[in-house]
Parts: structure tokens; sequence; C-alpha cells
């Protein structure tokens, strides 16, 4: 289990960094086929348009994640959390998380988002 949570807390940390770098390659790797996300504005995209979001540029920096809890149970986990960013503007962003993984033939992949943001 401390592996899992191990692996599962890195993931975490990768797509933090995905979505602040614009990192479609490391996305490509680590969302199930079937991944959904609900993004903050309501919409529900697919893995694709996921994709297609993510390679667009960044306008926000300094995203990090905080208060990040990792719910393990079994092949299945749950991670919520809180972040803080930096707009564009120099105003400061925050929001939630909460990110769905699943172990699928040994490896652990995202199969859902929902983002929020204040």
């Amino acid at each position: 289990m401390a592996n899992d949570l191990e692996i599962l807390t890195k993931l975490n940390d990768d797509y933090i960094q995905s979505v602040q770098h614009s990192n479609v390659r490391r996305f490509d790797e680590i969302l199930a086929d079937d991944f959904l996300c609900s993004n903050p504005d309501g919409t529900l995209i697919d893995r694709k348009a996921f994709l297609a979001q993510t390679a667009k540029p960044v306008t926000i920096k300094n995203l990090e994640a905080h208060d990040v809890n990792v719910r393990l149970m079994g092949d299945f986990a749950i991670i919520h959390a809180r972040t803080s960013y930096t707009m564009a503007d120099g105003a400061e962003g925050g929001g939630r998380y909460t990110d769905v993984w699943a172990r699928r033939n040994g490896k652990w992949l995202a199969v859902s988002a929902h983002v929020t943001r204040k």
C-alpha cells in the first residue's frame, strides 16, 4: 500500500507539472483511454479534447497543489487537493481538483478529473 501511495503522489505531481508546462506527452502516458474531465466552466471533455486543451499555451504560473489527500481503495484511488497559482495579470488564483485513478493492467491511470476555480 505504501508503494501505491508513493506512486500516486508522484503521478499527482506529474499531473500538476504537466498542466503547468503543457506536457501533452506526459498526459498521453498517464490518462486512460476513457478519461473524462469536468472543466471549471462546466464542460465535460474526453481524453482527445483534454489533450488538445493541454497543448494550448498556459497563461498561469507558479501552479502548486496543497493539502493533497490520496485515498487508496484497492485498485482505485481518489486524489483531492487545493491549488494556487498566479494569473497572467499578476493576481493570485486558486481552486480545487478531484482526480480519480484506476490500476489497469498493473499501471495507475487517471480516469476522471474535476476542476474548480475561485
